[in-house]
């Protein structure tokens, strides 16, 4: 029988799960990042810096300002890859192992398709291993060969990039860092451990789901089918099959959330806290609202990103940041780091319906340390949204 956890339970063991709420430290490092890596099982990466980059920003969230190059000698270093997890994510390179059926299911999806470009160009792919195989890592940009014009409907990539990419997602190469941001690509022999290519080549896509069902269980404390299966885009029939499993060995608990109108599990290692504090600007790519239904259920917040919507139909604007209120959404904020101009632009805030008066002043210290975090000595609150005469006066009056 599944154990009643109130919906007000259920978001701090949530936020809980996620890194929020814990204790704070002075100057976060490496040991700080390797270990919120390990609570998230990923960062999600994309390419959009309107205000920063979104695998920067969970880190921030939970703790607080830090030095970006820090971060970047972890994400790029030996103990971390990428590969599509939450989309293209980084993750610990022990992670790689349990997504080799995902590469294995790439591969046999272009194998499958004689008309596909991968059919089309295995010449191509097979210069690019030799490439890399010749030269070591490389990025796009450093190989130059006859087809790398930028041609066909493809976003634009050059056929190097294109073969590239083809050969990342079927696990012919893997990322060796990156470069300005640009990724570094080589064959998996160059960089991986033995003991990480060992285990690609044995474990079994059963054992390897049930791992990444147990990681997006531990990192969501409580979650739907829908919710787990989501973490690392499993189908839902796999992970249901792993969450069977992992019932029976202990590890997840059936419980019932009043409202959710659907099964949810507790993972064994959640905290149950009494309360949760915490106060946070979530990146649209950050676990904690990246799946917008779990959101909506879980924060009553709905949640759409328009980075891809015409300016006339934006409503909120156009790279909008949930705010974390301890364990509220009462506010978001479109965000814009104006770097020539030394400016944190809020170019909108909206309050929600649960807004309370004594969150503006948290919201406007969360403003400034971000504002500290980018280097930017300036914020600017834009005449936009219900929330931005009381943040702008709150602002100004602390400033004063």
């Amino acid at each position: 029988m599944a154990d009643d956890l109130s919906p007000a339970l259920a978001r701090r063991v949530a936020l809980a799960a996620q890194g929020f709420g814990g204790a704070s430290v002075a100057v976060p490092g490496t040991r700080q990042f390797n270990l919120l890596l390990q609570r998230l099982a990923l960062l999600q990466i994309d390419s959009v810096n309107v205000y920063e980059r979104s695998h920067y920003q969970p880190v921030f969230a939970r703790l607080g300002g830090y030095d970006k190059a820090v971060l970047d000698k972890v994400t790029y270093g030996r103990g971390v890859t990428e590969y599509w997890a939450h989309e293209a994510s980084f993750l610990p390179v022990a992670t790689l192992p349990l997504l080799q059926w995902r590469k294995d299911e790439y591969r046999d999806y272009y194998a499958a398709r004689p008309d596909s470009w991968a059919a089309s160009n295995g010449a191509t792919l097979d210069w690019l291993r030799d490439e890399l195989a010749a030269r070591g890592p490389l990025r796009a940009s450093e190989i130059e060969h006859e087809s790398s014009a930028r041609r066909g409907p493809w976003w634009g990539w050059s056929d190097v990039k294109r073969g590239l990419e083809t050969l990342f997602r079927q696990g012919d190469v893997v990322s060796a860092g990156r470069q300005r941001f640009e990724r570094v690509y080589a064959l998996p022999s160059q960089v991986l451990p033995p003991a990480i290519l060992d285990a690609a080549a044995s474990v079994s896509r059963g054992d390897a789901v049930a791992s990444l069902v147990s990681q997006s269980a531990r990192a969501l404390g409580v979650g739907t089918l829908g919710d787990i299966a989501d973490y690392f885009r499993l189908k839902q029939a796999d992970a249901r099959s792993a969450v069977s499993r992992l019932v029976d060995t202990g590890e997840l608990r059936p419980v019932t959330v009043p409202g959710w109108n659907r099964e949810a599990w507790l993972h064994r290692d959640a905290r149950l806290p009494r309360r949760m504090e915490a106060a946070a600007l979530l990146s649209p790519f950050d676990p904690v609202v990246w799946r917008r239904e779990r959101a909506l259920r879980m924060f009553d917040f709905h949640y759409r990103i328009e980075i891809y919507t015409p300016q006339p139909q934006r409503i909120h604007g156009y790279y909008v940041l949930p705010v974390l209120i301890d364990d509220r959404i009462p506010a978001r904020l479109d965000l814009k780091s104006d770097r020539q101009a030394g400016v944190l632009r809020v170019q909108a805030a909206w309050a929600e319906p649960n807004l309370a008066p004594s969150d503006v002043p948290r919201i406007a210290a969360l403003l400034r340390a971000a504002a500290a975090w980018q280097n930017l000595p300036a914020i600017a609150v834009a005449p936009r949204g219900t929330l931005a005469p009381a943040l702008d006066a709150e602002l100004s009056s602390a400033s004063s």
